[in-house]
């Protein structure tokens, strides 16, 4: 049965009207972006109907890189009566900002390698007066973080 008492929605109606999983659910319970309604006599959680578009929403946020700290921001925005959208274009320019900078440096990441392969072909695989790889220890250092430490 999916509605108690018609006065909510169990976690599973939820998650199966939104694609969320039931633990992404109790997820967002904890992060306070959705709070269940109250409870059943059993103790089951029991969510209004608001709840489905703020997961669903939720869902979309987290595809476009936002954090739950940053959604959590935006739905109490949103739910103090406010329109949200001001901050939602800052927190995208600002994640639009990170996913350019990581992909310069993954540019950077694979122009080493391709150099690497390169100089592999011509050089020979040989390790000789090198403390561990040769071709590797040519690579110019560089003082930007690589991608794979963000």
């Amino acid at each position: 049965m999916v509605r108690v008492g018609g006065h909510g929605l169990l976690i599973g109606e939820v998650a199966r009207r939104t694609g969320a999983s039931r633990k992404a659910l109790r997820l967002y319970e904890a992060a306070r972006i959705v709070t269940p309604a109250g409870r059943t006599a059993t103790g089951y959680r029991l969510y209004g109907a608001d709840a489905v578009p703020v997961v669903a929403f939720v869902r979309r946020a987290q595809r476009l890189g936002l954090t739950l700290d940053e959604i959590r921001e935006i739905v109490a925005i949103r739910r103090s009566g406010r329109a949200p959208c001001d901050r939602v274009r800052q927190v995208v320019q600002r994640k639009l900002e990170d996913v350019e900078r990581r992909l310069a440096d993954l540019a950077r990441v694979r122009d080493d390698l391709r150099g690497l392969l390169d100089g592999w072909r011509r050089a020979g695989g040989g390790a000789a007066g090198a403390a561990v790889c040769p071709h590797i220890e040519r690579i110019r250092e560089r003082k930007e973080e690589r991608p794979w430490k963000s």
